[in-house]
């Protein structure tokens, strides 16, 4: 299972919010390249990059960061956040990213996952957010009335890389993963799982190891790593020694 450090960027700088509120932001560091070198330097082999004020404007927004953590680093990146159309893909897969996730247009325009795939093929990962089980999209300010397992399996025979799955009310919250969602997803579907929300320890960890055989193969963290609850070192090892 990979463990992957998120990098959340606001206006410019590395942040942490608490259940996806840009008024609840706290900044950990206000030059990501460094932070994203850091996370390198201590084992990461994947960054998951997020452009906040993208996610709620819907276009991007923190280019010119992102564009210096991909010069930066040598390991892989991924990055949701604001991508809404074939033209900002494409934009950011010429920059160096390796993967971009589609999350509000995933559920709002299909179709648009089914093309991105064909164009980029093992480039594009779904990304779905849910409150209570119900998916949430535009930076998390919209509740809709379709489940994360029912969307998840729309994109079947896409070609997605990966689905990574968020519960809002975990996130940033530091109270654990929700391990039932997250399995029942992964079961749900023969698309890889990515964890995300909640992780605060390492018995977090070991716990999400415990359901990896149910298709969950990685896990982003963000605030627990940045806190100090989490040494990402550590956690890499953790999954390493298996």
């Amino acid at each position: 299972m990979l463990v992957i450090p998120a990098i959340d960027l606001k206006e410019g700088k590395c942040v942490r919010l608490e259940q996806g509120l840009m008024d609840k932001d706290t900044v950990f560091n206000d030059n990501p390249a460094a932070q994203a070198l850091d996370w390198q330097n201590q084992g990461a082999e994947l960054l998951h990059l997020v452009d906040l004020d993208g996610a709620f404007a819907g276009e991007p927004r923190n280019r010119s960061a992102i564009e210096a953590i991909v010069k930066t680093i040598a390991i892989p990146a991924q990055l949701g956040g604001g991508i809404r159309d074939l033209a900002t893909i494409e934009a950011y897969l010429s920059l160096g990213l390796s993967r971009v996730i589609i999350g509000t247009a995933a559920q709002r325009n299909p179709e648009l996952v089914r093309e991105a795939c064909a164009s980029f093929p093992g480039r594009i990962v779904v990304g779905i957010d849910a409150k209570n089980g119900l998916v949430a999209v535009q930076g998390w300010a919209e509740v809709t009335d379709t489940t994360a397992v029912d969307l998840a399996r729309k994109f079947e025979d896409f070609g997605v890389s990966a689905i990574i799955y968020t519960d809002i009310s975990r996130d940033g919250m530091l109270q654990g993963p929700n391990l039932d969602a997250t399995k029942t997803l992964a079961e749900a579907i023969s698309i890889p799982v990515i964890a995300s929300g909640g992780v605060s320890s390492l018995d977090d960890i070991r716990n999400l190891m415990a359901i990896e055989q149910s298709g969950v193969t990685g896990v982003i963290t963000g605030k627990a790593v940045y806190t100090g609850s989490i040494r990402l070192a550590e956690a890499i090892a953790l999954t390493k020694a298996g």
